[in-house]
């Protein structure tokens, strides 16, 4: 039966199973399936539990209820102990560990044993809810029905929260309350797919529920009457935001009373089902003290959210449910606490409001009982979006929406100083698990095929005999090949399948032996997909397929090279060396400089200015310039078979050359095409002698990036000295023919390492250029600064005498030391520089200060924002930076 099986999977899944529309139908049935869950689980636990109250009329309430949750909570206990341990509790914490990719089983043993579990206990008349265990075992089905049906592991991860969302959606009629649920707490994930899936699979619940169940919102009809209309005015904003501090106090003393609860019930080592029973017992005991109504729970919510209780039986039931809540959860029953929290927010809503309407005749307690029930789940949970959506979608009362806000956030701001954190985190740190976020982002999940696959894939045709095909195969490596008919991908075809053909006759052609049932990725599938497929189908070679077009192929020996370059990223450059490149377009210039300065060209617009700079650092170095375009292709489509207009660079490249040749400097020029950008750069540069020369447009790309990938990368790993140039569109620079004409003012702050005098170095290069228009009257100069922190005791500026001494040599300017005292470096850089009206900003970068305070700070960046002026960093060849 299992090849069977497997054939049957693969022949109607494995194709589809990294379809999108494919994970969209399995969360509808995650959601068919939770639906009815929480079907089961509702009548199941409303059955128990009338039976039980039944007999307590019948038999005196003093005997029956104790022995009742003796003996329900004995049996709970048992059966979680015995088949399930992982299933005691409330659920969603354990679906918290599973989500963050603890290895922690989730199946559907786990479903069955804490349904078991849940109706005993709730049926055995313990304070706790079941729409927690909901959530846990819509998850639990769905870890199984993703086992069962193929899904990639990240894909399961959000069927697991589909499944949550639908048994929370299925629970309370609440299907936006279980999506938003998922996103705050459990996954916070809002990708697209993670939100598609969750809805669908809520939505699916929710109709379920009311399809098979109760359409009603879970709330007595008698709310719903004219006599309970919400009411909000502006005089009453001072009570709800009492309220939802008190709700925020109380939520705290109540995490803090359910840790304590739990680590005593550790320190008695008393076995689950002993605990659970006890706590069975105690609770039909005080429940058996209490008024009739107080033996169910959802009659107890409705008695309270109806208002026939004077002020002091609500304290009562608020001080009741408070104590026996904490003893049940504490003893590990499988409930939840979801109920016990909207309960007590009733209860405390009900008393805030009776003192709101003595002052404010207006009020309405139905309105604080509700605000108060969002309000207390948001102190215990700190979930206050969740909260807020819960109570709305309960009544469908807009009027609500305000008071809910108001209550919940005055919740979450005094719960978090109470106690700080949700109670399934403490939950899950008091087993001796912590989740903390996710700061390095998942290599697999980051790479795509299109970036990993190869492209120059050895193919045959599917006419082909095998006595034509076997001398192919004697000079192949290979031990698989893609069979193409036509152009398109028709199967595959391995040494395995020849070994199974009797005898080679010429007759026999490869379209009759080889595999047509051929597993396909499309190029932008993740890493992780395509690692999953391999392992799940037991095949060694994925074809990458677009428009059943064959545009590649992936090996096991693949996804590990890739990994490891992932791994490693820009630290290990021989990886990068490896990058294929084609040269589509090449001109030499007069080849009898020693140096090569490299110019990164990257936008034509701000090309010859670029190279302008170049020129007079060429001039003064007697360097060559060599300017390289790079045309990036993508990483599906071979170099070799790209479709590429060139005239637009080849027409720059000209003008370029012409630029050089004006000034008596060679200037050479390639246009490449290559997959990547930076690594092809990198090959050029490639020896410590060079120079290379970035553009920088003074701002950074996305957050945690210095200047953006490419460059970033560049600056990291090129061996020799990189410039990177931020030029000025107001005030251009222009090429002069002797340096004493250059009517230039520069600034360079000094500071200590190699990079700044890398940077002094080039200095005097920079007096080769001049405004192009004269727009000071101030005399050419060049200011050297120094940046003291005021309560230096410092009186003489060794740095910068140092280096003016040695600018002077080089120069026929005046070099002026300019020692700053100031806490703020970039303001007081900033303030100078349009003072005394500079032209051109020089820093040097060492690579352990300044660059690594720009990832905090960003130095550069906030010069180069406050100026208008032109700004080149320096970074000096690695094997001199030292510092």
């Amino acid at each position: 039966m299992a090849p069977l099986r497997n054939w049957w999977v693969l022949k109607s899944f494995g194709q589809h199973s990294l379809n999108r529309n494919y994970l969209i139908l399995e969360a509808c049935l995650i959601g068919v399936v939770s639906g009815f869950s929480a079907l089961i689980l509702k009548q199941g636990i409303g059955g128990l539990g009338g039976y039980r109250v039944a007999l307590s009329h019948r038999y005196g309430a003093w005997l029956v209820l104790p022995l009742f949750g003796l003996l329900c909570g004995g049996l709970a206990g048992w059966i979680l102990q015995t088949f399930a341990p992982e299933a005691k509790g409330g659920g969603v914490p354990q679906v918290k560990v599973v989500l963050a990719r603890f290895p922690l089983p989730l199946t559907w043993k786990e479903a069955i044993a804490k349904t078991i579990g849940t109706i005993l206990i709730l049926g055995g008349g313990l304070t706790l809810g079941r729409r927690g265990p909901t959530v846990h075992i819509g998850a639990a089905l769905a870890a199984q029905l993703s086992q069962w049906l193929p899904t990639t592991p990240d894909h399961r991860r959000q069927m697991i929260a589909a499944g949550a969302a639908a048994g929370l959606a299925a629970g309370f009629n609440t299907p936006i309350a279980g999506v938003l649920f998922v996103v705050e707490e459990l996954m916070r994930d809002m990708s697209g797919l993670t939100l598609e899936t969750a809805i669908v699979a809520s939505f699916t619940g929710s109709v379920v529920s009311r399809w098979f169940g109760t359409s009603d919102l879970n709330l007595p009809s008698a709310l719903l009457n004219a006599g309970n209309q919400s009411h909000f005015s502006v005089s009453e904003i001072p009570f709800y935001l009492i309220l939802g501090a008190l709700a925020g106090a109380l939520g705290g003393l109540f995490n803090r009373g359910i840790l304590t609860v739990l680590d005593f019930n550790r320190r008695l080592r008393l076995n689950l089902s002993i605990r659970m029973a006890i706590a069975g017992m105690i609770s039909g005991g005080v429940v058996a003290m209490l008024p009739d109504f107080f033996r169910d729970n959802a009659g107890l919510r409705d008695f309270l959210l109806t208002g026939d209780a004077g002020w002091e039986m609500i304290a009562i039931a608020f001080v009741a449910h408070f104590g026996l809540s904490l003893l049940a959860y504490g003893s590990g029953a499988p409930g939840g606490l979801f109920a016990p929290t909207l309960v007590l927010g009733a209860a405390l809503g009900y008393l805030v409001g009776f003192c709101a309407e003595a002052v404010v005749p207006e009020a309405s307690q139905y309105t604080y009982a509700l605000a108060g029930m969002g309000a207390f789940f948001t102190g215990v949970a700190r979930v206050p979006v969740t909260a807020i959506v819960m109570v709305f979608e309960l009544t469908t009362d807009f009027n609500l929406v305000l008071p809910l806000m108001l209550a919940s956030v005055a919740a979450l701001i005094v719960g978090e100083r109470v106690f700080k954190g949700s109670i399934y985190e403490h939950l899950l740190e008091a087993s001796g698990i912590h989740l903390k976020e996710q700061k390095n982002p998942q290599i697999l999940i980051g790479l795509t095929a299109a970036q990993v696959m190869q492209v120059d894939v050895e193919t045959i045709e599917s006419d082909l005999t095998l006595d034509e095909l076997l001398p192919i195969l004697s000079d192949s490596p290979h031990r698989g090949f893609p069979v193409l008919e036509r152009g398109k991908l028709v199967g595959i075809l391995t040494q395995g399948d020849l070994s199974q053909v009797e005898s080679h006759h010429g007759t026999v052609t490869v379209s009759q032996v080889m595999q047509t049932k051929t597993i396909t990725v499309e190029p932008q599938a993740s890493l992780s997909d395509v690692l999953y497929l391999l392992n799940r189908y037991q095949i060694s070679r994925l074809p990458v397929v677009e428009y059943d077009k064959l545009k590649g192929i992936i090996t096991r020996t693949d996804i590990i090279r890739a990994e490891a370059r992932a791994l490693l990223g820009s630290s290990s450059r021989s990886l990068y060396l490896q990058s294929p490149s084609y040269c589509v377009y090449e001109t030499h210039g007069a080849d009898k400089h020693q140096k090569k300065l490299w110019v990164a060209i990257a936008n034509p617009n701000t090309a010859e200015t670029l190279v302008t700079f170049a020129v007079a650092i060429a001039k003064d170095q007697n360097a060559a310039i060599h300017c390289v375009h790079v045309i990036q292709v993508a990483a599906s489509e071979p170099l070799s078979e790209s479709t590429i207009t060139t005239y637009p660079e080849r027409n720059l490249m000209q003008r370029l050359e012409k630029l050089g040749q004006e000034w008596e400097v060679s200037v050479h020029t390639r246009v490449v095409l290559a997959h990547d950008i930076a690594a092809v750069i990198l090959q050029q540069v490639s020896s410590a002698d060079a120079g290379l020369m970035l553009g920088w447009q003074g701002d950074r790309l996305h957050a945690g990036q210095l200047f953006g990938n490419v460059v970033d990368f560049l600056i990291k790993e090129a061996p020799c000295d990189v410039m990177l140039v931020k030029t000025s569109h107001a005030h251009p620079l222009k090429i002069c023919q002797q340096a004493s004409a250059s009517g230039l003012r520069a600034v360079c702050p000094i500071s200590g390492g190699p990079n700044v005098q890398r940077a002094l170095d080039i200095l005097p290069a920079l007096f080769h250029l001049t405004p192009d228009v004269a727009h000071h009257s101030l005399s050419p100069q060049v200011c050297l600064c120094q940046v003291y922190t005021p309560k230096a005791q410092t009186q003489k500026f060794p740095l910068l005498l140092s280096a003016q001494t040695r600018i002077k040599q080089f120069v026929d300017v005046p070099v002026v030391p300019l020692p700053i005292r100031s806490h703020f470096v970039v303001d007081s850089l900033i303030r100078l520089i349009k003072e005394e009206t500079y032209d051109i900003i020089l820093l040097g970068a060492s690579r352990d200060s300044l660059l690594q305070q720009a990832l905090h700070g960003n130095i550069p960046e906030a010069i180069a924002k406050g100026t208008n002026r032109t700004v080149i960093i320096v970074r000096g060849a690695l094997d001199a930076d030292q510092d």
